[in-house]
């Protein structure tokens, strides 16, 4: 049984796997309510510019049906989605679907160039996907140019109904999404530094739920506000939806409990600050105990490198019920910027649950042992103001966007879009951590890494110090990974596996690693066709910090990437 919405844009379907998808039927919204306790927040899919204010000036930014955060997309483990995005706008978009594996799916997976081509003005293209055994919190975004600024909101995946959560049941759940926002439009922002070589202006101010808080010289005093009755517990789903921004979040006199990170549960811990990197995801329990009053709620950046940043505390509130205004807010202190000890305790307190249900399965053995080294460099430019332009890189190879998606060259066989001679290993191994080479000029090219289905990869992203070491989120698509072992210097392949947790490591789809040192993942190439590999920094996405695996084709239509669909957009 499937359904859809006539004369709708978003159609959202939920389905069996073995479903037959030609048996259509129609729902009202008490339907849906009464049959399968699921709370579609949205009922159209258009990509719109959108009239917003914000820090006492208004500019039009791209919206998905005029919302900033976009509608949150809610639905339960196993269940298969349909969005029809229809593109109302003069630039080409993609949606990507945050952390969704996409098993055999690979061609509603996003990113543009690498499993699709745009939706270019006035097309439409319908995402097809299943959450095949996922839970949790993650997020949707535009997967091309700097459009998911404003271009994303939140995916929460309920458990099958009757399966309870693996922790105390929540009274009620909120969602909490934040970002950053420039004044500019942030595709004049890019462009620009494109053009000058130089590095991109940082954002003006952080948001929650889109709004900034008080801001100074501006009268404008919008904030997000988060209302609450006294003795419940709220689930708090927290998503970092930043561009460029690693981001600390606290609530003053309140503690959190962390549950589950990247829809995979944790062992809880109980902690006053998350820290979150763009594209990552926290869901936690908040217990309200501290008192009626109003509470801040604050996020702030985080960045121990000479590398600028948005230093703007972005604010809202937690609001107990029957609260007078006469009662003081109560207020925080944010970790400092540099505040890395921070991030490191927060990072070493996240352990998979590894239950019965819901087991930690890391790969014992590997097939393909990788090192790749990520950071920035510079190369020449005959156009650019200075003569010189930074780039990024893995294994000192800017990534070359091709002109045809990566997944459509490989499965026609079209040849001269990729090469797959992705080095596993630096060509020219240096001391990566400690005195820079001369040379920071990087190769280019279109490569790719090829896998053989259901083989096991060791990952050890190890950061450079080149010009300047700093934090890289970076995201795998298509996969969960285990993040085995982290450090700071140099990976040392013979001290350092030894110290690997091999028993109960955090399971996730975006990691960071730390500044000038290293982080070691593993999983299991289960997933054929071509997934995307990059930093979550957009700015280093766009200056080529990024590669793809290609995932062979297994034995049978199991384990082989389905034929496309027959809306998929055209280059």
């Amino acid at each position: 049984m499937f359904m859809s919405w006539v004369q709708m844009l978003l159609f959202v379907s939920l389905l069996s796997p073995t479903s037959v998808q030609s048996e259509i039927r129609h729902y009202s919204f008490t339907e849906m309510f009464t049959n399968y306790e699921i709370y579609l927040h949205y009922v159209g899919d258009q990509v719109v510019l959108k009239n917003t204010t914000r820090l006492c000036a208004t500019k039009p930014i791209v919206t998905v049906n005029g919302k900033f955060p976009g509608p949150t997309l809610y639905a339960r483990e196993d269940d298969n989605v349909l969005v029809n995005v229809t593109n109302l706008i003069k630039d080409n978009v993609t949606i990507h679907w945050h952390g969704v594996r996409q098993l055999r799916t690979g061609w509603s997976d996003g990113p543009a160039y690498i499993t699709q081509c745009p939706i270019q003005p006035g097309r439409s293209y319908l995402y097809n996907f299943t959450l095949t055994g996922q839970r949790g919190t993650l997020l949707w975004h535009a997967h091309i140019a700097w459009l998911r600024s404003t271009m994303h909101g939140a995916i929460v995946i309920l458990p099958k109904k009757g399966v309870p959560y693996p922790f105390p049941k929540p009274d009620k759940q909120k969602v909490i999404v934040l970002g950053e926002w420039w004044k500019s439009d942030t595709e004049a922002v890019i462009n620009e530094a494109l053009q000058t070589g130089l590095a991109p202006n940082v954002s003006d101010a952080h948001t929650i739920n889109g709004h900034t808080g008080p801001v100074p010289n501006c009268s404008y005093r919008g904030a997000y506000n988060l209302h609450v009755e006294n003795g419940k517990t709220y689930l708090l789903r927290v998503i970092n939806a930043a561009l460029n921004d690693e981001l600390f979040f606290k609530i003053a006199g309140h503690d959190l409990t962390v549950v589950e990170v990247d829809a995979a549960y944790t062992k809880p811990f109980k902690t006053d600050t998350l820290f979150l990197g763009p594209g990552q995801t926290t869901t936690a329990l908040l217990t309200t105990d501290s008192g009626i009053g109003k509470y801040v709620i604050a996020i702030s950046p985080f960045m121990d490198t000479v590398v600028s940043v948005d230093t703007f505390t972005g604010t809202g509130y937690l609001i107990y019920n029957n609260t007078l205004p006469s009662i003081p807010t109560t207020v925080t202190t944010m970790p400092p910027v540099n505040a890395t000890w921070k991030t490191l305790v927060f990072a070493e307190s996240l352990r998979s649950l590894n239950s019965k249900q819901y087991p930690a399965n890391v790969p014992l053995t590997v097939d393909h042992s990788l090192l790749f080294t990520i950071g920035v460099g510079i190369d020449p430019c005959a156009t650019c103001s200075n003569g010189s332009r930074a780039v990024a890189a893995i294994n000192n190879i800017t990534f070359d966007m091709p002109t045809i998606a990566i997944l459509e060259a490989h499965y026609y066989g079209i040849k001269g879009v990729f090469t797959d001679d992705f080095p596993g290993k630096p060509l020219m191994p240096y001391d990566y951590t400690g005195v820079q080479p001369t040379n920071l000029q990087t190769m280019h090219g279109t490569r790719v890494y090829r896998l053989a289905y259901n083989s096991t990869v060791e990952l050890v992203i190890q950061g450079n110090s080149m010009l300047a070491p700093e934090s890289h989120p970076t995201h795998l698509h298509g996969f969960n990974f285990f993040a085995v072992g982290r450090g700071l210097g140099n990976f040392n392949p013979a001290k350092d596996p030894k110290k690997y947790n091999l028993v109960d490591p955090v399971e996730r789809n975006t990691i960071s690693v730390p500044t000038a040192g290293w982080t070691a993942i593993r999983f299991r190439a289960d997933n054929p066709g071509v997934w995307f590999f990059h930093c979550h920094l957009e700015v280093h996405t766009t200056w080529g910090l990024k590669m793809a695996f290609l995932v062979e084709n297994g034995k049978g239509p199991n384990e082989s990437v389905v034929p496309p669909p027959r809306d998929l957009p055209q280059c």
